[in-house]
């Protein structure tokens, strides 16, 4: 998968929801792709990070490319987050 490629479809992909690309992490060697959005005056929502990720799937065949691709929001890490739930979970 050329990353050039990757990029513009997730950039266009977040332009359309009103949302900016903060971070675009490439891991070439596993071919594991994280992308951080952000959106002034607004949260980034799930239906935002959804939509870029579908952009992607539609755009490369997972089958054929064999990666992973994880679409976040600006704001607690994932480690964060997972503690978070846990102590609403007790």
């Amino acid at each position: 998968m050329e990353q050039k490629e990757l990029q513009k479809v997730i950039e266009k992909a977040a332009q359309e929801r009103g949302c900016s690309v903060y971070e675009l992490m490439f891991n070439d060697d596993d071919n594991v792709f994280e992308v951080t959005l952000d959106k002034e005056g607004a949260g980034v929502d799930l239906e935002d990070c959804e939509y870029v990720h579908r952009a992607v799937l539609s755009a490369f065949d997972r089958n054929i490319e064999d990666y992973a691709l994880t679409v976040g929001s600006r704001g607690i890490s994932s480690e964060e987050a997972d503690s978070l739930l846990k102590t609403i979970n007790e």
